[in-house]
Formats: C-alpha cells, sequence, structure tokens
C-alpha cells in the first residue's frame, strides 16, 4: 500500500530549533520575565545549541548528554508554569490529565482484537519505550522529511496553541526553516482561518503537500 500522507502533532523533530524557541514562547505568553528570557538566551540556549550539535543525527551517547543540556531550558521555565501540556490548567497527576477512560476503552478485548494487537495492554505511558527511545530524543529528525514531500508525499504538521512542551512556535519555525523545493513558496502563503462546526479553531498555512496547524 503506498503511503500518501503522515502527520506530526506536538512532535519535537528538531531539537536545535524547537529548544531555542522555549524562552520565546514563555515570554510572549507571560510565562517568564524579559530578564529571565535574557538568562536563558545568554547561557543556557548556547551551551543546549552545543551539545545538540555533538548530537547530530545518529541518536549516539552524545544525544544523551545533549537531552540533559536542553532540557534545562525546559525545568528553568517549568519553575514558572503551571501545566506543561496546557500552559492555562495546573498540571495533576504524573501526566497532568486523566486518561483512565481511554485506558480502559482501549484494553476492552474487542478493541484490542479491532486493533489486532492481541494481548498487549495500553498504557498512557511506556517506561519501557521511554528508556528505548532516549537516545533518538535529541536527533534531528528533519532531515528525512524534504525528500518526502519532494516525492508529493503529505505532510500535516499541528500544535496546541497553549501547549509548552512541544509549542507551536518551535513547531513553526522548523517547519519554516525547512529546505525543500517548495520552501519559498510555503512561507509566503498566508495564514487561513481552520474551522471546525462553524467555528475558527486554529490557522492553517498550507502550500502544495505541506500543511502547518495552529
Amino acid at each position: 500500500m503506498w503511503v500518501q500522507g503522515f502527520a506530526i502533532g506536538n512532535g519535537l523533530t528538531d531539537p536545535a530549533i524547537q529548544y531555542k524557541a522555549y524562552p520565546d514562547f514563555a515570554l510572549d505568553t507571560g510565562l517568564i520575565s524579559k530578564g529571565t528570557h535574557k538568562r536563558l538566551g545568554l547561557v543556557l540556549v548556547p551551551a543546549c545549541e552545543l551539545a545538540i550539535k555533538l548530537c547530530g543525527t545518529d541518536g549516539t551517547a552524545a544525544c544523551l548528554a545533549a537531552m540533559v543540556a536542553c532540557n534545562l531550558i525546559f525545568d528553568d521555565i517549568l519553575l514558572h508554569a503551571g501545566g506543561y501540556y496546557d500552559i492555562r490548567k495546573k498540571c495533576e497527576g504524573s501526566l497532568c490529565y486523566d486518561f483512565s477512560n481511554m485506558e480502559k476503552f482501549l484494553n476492552q478485548e474487542s478493541v484490542r482484537d479491532s486493533l489486532g494487537v492481541g494481548k498487549i495492554r495500553f498504557v498512557s505511558c511506556s517506561t519501557e519505550v521511554y528508556a528505548a527511545m532516549l537516545v533518538d530524543w535529541m536527533r534531528n529528525l528533519e532531515v528525512g522529511i524534504p525528500a518526502l514531500l519532494d516525492d508529493g508525499i503529505k505532510l500535516l504538521v499541528y500544535a496546541g496553541e497553549y501547549d509548552l512542551i512541544c509549542n507551536w512556535l518551535g513547531n513553526s519555525r522548523w517547519v519554516h526553516a525547512m529546505k525543500w523545493s517548495g520552501q519559498k513558496e510555503f512561507v509566503a502563503s498566508p495564514d487561513v482561518p481552520f474551522i471546525v462546526n462553524g467555528s475558527e479553531a486554529g490557522l492553517l498555512k498550507n502550500y502544495g503537500p505541506l500543511s502547518f496547524l495552529k
């Protein structure tokens, strides 16, 4: 079966661009002061950028060091924020939200049979998967995307307006910075209202196979 398209939702795709956007997003949303923003930009952001360069795209041990260095930026901002998935809400529980209904639904035998997963139980956050993917955390995964776009495979990148962790500003910046055959035209394309059930639910930018939705 030929792939028609794919989506990246609230993703960490190009860490060098996205971690650098944390202080800007936090300042724009009133989470931090101008003084904190300046301190982060002078101290933590340069250290993060250097660590990411050492990580590269291969997923080596250097990527673990980059994760530690760069998450100092996020941890500093988190001291001033209530929730890290939705800055408007205070975080409750280990994952900020109650996922019990979703887990109950996905673990029904009929649902597992429909999905073809056998007796594997769904969990909202798997420590096993988390540990296995730690080395990939800081890798630049944007590098494989331009070839897909140039082959006509559609991509939708979307990010929630109030999500701090993989915020829309960082996602927008890596999408705009990505070099592909339609980059110039995409950057020049206007933002248009994204309408759901007659109401504006976001802003959409599109050119060719690439779409970005805030």
